[in-house]
């Protein structure tokens, strides 16, 4: 039987190490070949987003969810771009150029390439952690937001540009809550037109900066959890 090291990682990790967005990467994709035992191998690990390294010197990867293939994910990019030490990746969309800056990983990406996520924002950081997380389809709270899926944001200072988020993605495939939405900072950093400092979940740590022609810049910390054979 063929084996496969998926190293797993930790994206958007706060400041002390902790936190972050449970990432795997099976950097050799030739032993999973088409998108059903892609998606199948998804499902059982159970993270947020898996990626696929198709070609590891031009950053070619293909990204899923426990139930869908995915053009684009933030996350994803920048855990891979910084295991792979990338200068470009390539997902489905296109290529997306990457920057180190001491612990920070960057990348460059356009808000239109993130899937949709309805942006809600409440009247305080209290309000989005007293949030419950909300049944498939009915939102947050009950009546807003319909069909469950909402980027839950507040203002923790808004003339530093801190936020406070939970992300609820409503899919129905085992994941209530994601702990770090780089695609959802994106759509938000578009939307308000300014530099961004997130804390999301339980305390990981997302950085934006809102470049020229469209472009958006996503950082944070990545570290490395594990690897492990399936």
């Amino acid at each position: 039987m063929n084996t496969t090291d998926i190293d797993v990682l930790r994206v958007f990790c706060a400041g002390d190490g902790r936190y972050g967005n449970r990432l795997g990467v099976v950097r050799d994709g030739r032993g999973y070949p088409d998108e059903a035992v892609r998606q199948a191998l998804a499902k059982e690990l159970g993270f947020s987003e898996t990626v696929f390294v198709d070609d590891p010197e031009r950053g070619v990867v293909d990204i899923y969810t426990p139930g869908v293939r995915l053009p684009f994910a933030g996350h994803p990019l920048v855990g891979a771009a910084w295991l792979l030490d990338l200068e470009v990746v390539n997902p489905p969309v296109g290529e997306v150029w990457v920057r180190g800056d001491g612990e920070f990983t960057w990348i460059e990406a356009r808000a239109e390439w993130a899937p949709p996520w309805p942006l809600e924002q409440f009247g305080s950081a209290a309000e989005v952690e007293a949030l419950e997380v909300p049944e498939p389809g009915v939102g947050v709270p009950p009546g807003r937001s319909p069909g469950g899926r909402v980027y839950a944001w507040a203002w923790e200072d808004e003339a530093a540009g801190r936020v406070r988020a939970r992300a609820f993605p409503g899919r129905g495939d085992g994941i209530d809550e994601d702990e770090a939405t780089g695609a959802a900072a994106l759509l938000l950093t578009a939307e308000l037109g300014r530099a961004l400092n997130i804390t999301q979940g339980r305390g990981s740590q997302l950085l934006t900066a809102p470049g020229p022609d469209g472009i958006v810049e996503l950082g944070g910390r990545v570290r490395i959890e594990n690897t492990r054979v399936v």
